[in-house]
């Protein structure tokens, strides 16, 4: 079925037909109006889900940590400020090993106070331990969601699914809603192996020693550094199960493909420009005019933040004379967040590009074409000259 609707509503879709059993909302703009969409479709039926809206978001993942520790697939959403008064609850919910799912709806963090879109809310949380996904139309969030709970139910790691605020979120675009009978297909009933049940008492993420330890039967139980090792070989295995999931959806749907990158007129191409978000299909229309006027350069939007595909990227920029990254983000006081990965993932290239960083559209500043013409324009003809620091589109000082 083919449907013309908000970004909101095409993730509240993806929940409802997942069957998500709970459901719990804490409302904050621009992420308000998928949890009233949620709500609707419980209040209406036509999910069968326990919805419980609750004082703050930092409750609303408390309330997804006890659903998802006795069993129940378990969703919630934020965005900005919401997700950092998360923050204590969403290193918990990664460290106990928890299949939740969240959508955050991309916005700026205050001081100062703004509602509108940037990715300084999810980039600043890269190291929780959480799966972070970036979608850039409606069709992939509504994809992203569904492959999202199939996703952390199979690695037992929570999954973040992010996509812009307002320039996504409240944007209406055509995309197109499965049948019920296809997603139960590709994602079943979530059975979890470790949950609650009063017929199996047993105890959860006690206070663990600094060391391993023999337990009450004799068998040595890990330290805490043993489950942190653990965890992050597991976000670094996940990536083969992104891509296994990413072929198993389109054999289901006929839509995938890129489970990491999603390149445009990059085959030939001297020059990438590289980015996430809604950002990397604006850049298309700035390349199209760049290939008339005889400079080869193409598009690349990265689909998949944590873990950092870093073989995928340095595979896929390998052999291009220059990587422009374009970040609506900055790890303050280094350079943006992005960028660094990108040149981590290239160090071990054997021919490396020029890398350059432009920082675009903070707190919703306008990002007009021109500029990002110019600022492409502009790497491509300085090259080395630019450096390390990063360049500031739109900026006015």
């Amino acid at each position: 079925m083919h449907v013309i609707e908000s970004g909101n509503v095409a993730a509240a879709t993806g929940v409802k037909l997942a069957r998500t059993q709970v459901i719990a909302a804490y409302p904050i703009t621009p992420q308000t109006p998928l949890t009233e969409k949620l709500s609707e479709f419980v209040e209406s039926g036509e999910l069968p889900a326990e919805y419980i809206p609750v004082e703050s978001e930092h409750s609303a993942m408390a309330v997804c940590i006890a659903s998802s520790t006795a069993g129940a697939r378990s969703f919630t959403a934020t965005s900005a400020n919401g997700l950092l008064y998360m923050n204590e609850q969403l290193h918990w919910a990664a460290g106990a090993r928890l299949p939740i799912v969240m959508c955050v709806a991309n916005r700026g963090v205050g001081a100062p106070w703004t509602v509108w879109n940037d990715h300084q809310d999810t980039v600043s949380q890269r190291d929780l331990g959480w799966i972070q996904l970036y979608c850039a139309d409606h069709q992939q969030i509504h994809d992203t969601v569904l492959k999202a709970f199939k996703l952390a139910e199979t690695v037992s790691i929570p999954v973040m699914v992010c996509y812009d605020g307002y320039l996504l979120s409240h944007t209406y675009m055509p995309f197109d809603v499965p049948e019920q009978e296809q997603v139960d297909g590709f994602l079943p009933p979530f059975e979890p192996t470790h949950f609650l049940n009063p017929d199996k008492p047993r105890n959860f993420n006690t206070v663990t020693l600094p060391d391993v330890r023999p337990d009450l039967h004799g068998n040595t139980a890990p330290g805490y550094m043993e489950i942190r090792k653990t965890l992050h070989t597991d976000l670094r295995a996940a990536l083969g199960e992104i891509e296994k999931i990413d072929g198993e959806f389109g054999e289901a749907f006929g839509r995938g493909g890129e489970p990491f990158l999603e390149p445009y007129r990059c085959e030939d191409a001297d020059y990438v420009a590289f980015c996430m978000g809604s950002l990397s299909y604006q850049l298309r229309d700035v390349v199209d005019a760049m290939r008339e006027e005889g400079t080869k350069i193409g598009v690349m939007g990265l689909k998949v933040y944590r873990p950092f595909p870093d073989a995928a990227v340095r595979e896929a920029l390998t052999g291009h004379k220059g990587v422009i990254v374009l970040e609506k983000a900055l790890s303050y006081g280094n350079q943006g967040a992005l960028y660094a990965d990108v040149k981590s993932a290239l160090y071990s290239a054997e021919t490396r590009p020029f890398v350059h960083n432009y920082i675009v559209g903070l707190g919703g500043r306008e990002i007009k074409t021109q500029h990002l013409y110019d600022a492409l324009t502009e790497s491509i003809n300085k090259e080395a000259a630019i450096g390390d620091e990063p360049q500031w589109i739109g900026l006015k000082l």
